[in-house]
């Protein structure tokens, strides 16, 4: 069985990117990971790959140009605001029969690609709390209201930063045909993260055999950064709340930057690799009090809704 794991990266992102890489490789010598370029400025990250074994970029980029010019054609340029984040689609056409999908701002803790086990008896498989808090960041209510999906197909919504699956288990038809209906009916949906209400409205139509990891036998724990009870021990965090170690740290809808949430972790594991030059962060402008106080407030009511 050929399995391995994907990112969708440039070089913007490289930092978060070596980040992940890092961590991936101290738990796990051997799982191959293919990085999906999110657009065209993706050289440095290119190079700097180069240096990690097994490590290599999606080999069909025609596929992608095409994949992205078909999404751009049929819905247009104005509907998503990062149309390329819907790249993480290619996912079920590339080479791994079956395959963990991950976000660069995520840190793993332990070999990660051993989660593919749930997928003998699943062919989809997330692991967090978004449908705690309901369809929030996913669709909107009209997608209840004209009986899309019921009231108990949507408690199965999840995080689309971290998910695992099998290939062509979602044809390339599947995907034409959904966009074609989210650009008739984008009030179905919350477009402003752009790839997870498509890839929840794709599993949740066509993939039954779905399971989250957050259900099974004395639960999981969480992995958001914007949780604030997890402990460090060593280089890695404990879910106070379940006494259990995390699988992985997600910075989902945060900017990882020195005083971020548990900052530590993720400097400890960016700088594992001497050989690869350090991170760079760009001065940041001073936010006016109201600037910062509209930010807590932002940062308060995620928390809220998780």
């Amino acid at each position: 069985m050929n399995r391995g794991i994907y990112i969708v990266a440039n070089d913007r992102v490289m930092d978060n990117a070596i980040a992940l890489i890092n961590s991936i490789r101290f738990y796990d010598q051997d799982t191959p990971i293919v990085m999906i370029p999110y657009n065209e400025n993706y050289q440095a990250i290119a190079n700097i790959i180069s240096n990690f074994t097994k490590v290599n970029i999606y080999e069909d980029l025609e596929f992608i140009q095409k994949f992205s010019d078909q999404a751009n054609q049929i819905c247009g340029e104005d509907l998503f605001e990062r149309p390329n984040l819907l790249r993480k689609l290619i996912c079920w056409f590339g080479i791994f029969d079956e395959f963990l999908y991950i976000d660069t701002d995520i840190i793993v803790f332990d070999k990660i690609i051993d989660n593919l086990k749930y997928l003998k008896e699943y062919d989809f498989v997330c692991y967090d709390y978004q449908h705690v808090s309901g369809i929030f960041e996913v669709f909107k209510q009209p997608i209840l209201e004209n009986q899309l999906f019921s009231f108990h197909e949507v408690k199965d919504v999840f995080n689309s930063g971290f998910w695992a699956s099998k290939k062509h288990v979602i044809s390339e038809e599947d995907v034409w045909k959904a966009l074609k209906e989210v650009a008739a009916h984008p009030d179905y949906f919350d477009l402003s993260t752009v790839d997870q209400p498509i890839i929840n409205y794709l599993v949740l139509k066509h993939i039954k055999r779905r399971f989250n990891i957050v259900n099974r036998p004395g639960k999981a724990p969480g992995n958001w950064a914007g949780s604030p009870h997890f402990q460090a021990q060593g280089y890695i965090l404990i879910d106070s709340k379940l006494n259990q170690p995390l699988q992985f740290l997600h910075w989902a809808g945060m900017r990882i930057e020195p005083g971020c949430p548990y900052w530590e972790i993720w400097e400890y594991y960016r700088n594992r690799n001497p050989s690869l030059p350090p991170p760079i962060f760009p001065v940041k402008v001073k936010k006016s009090s109201w600037q910062q106080t509209l930010s807590q407030i932002k940062t308060l009511f995620r928390f809220l809704k998780k």
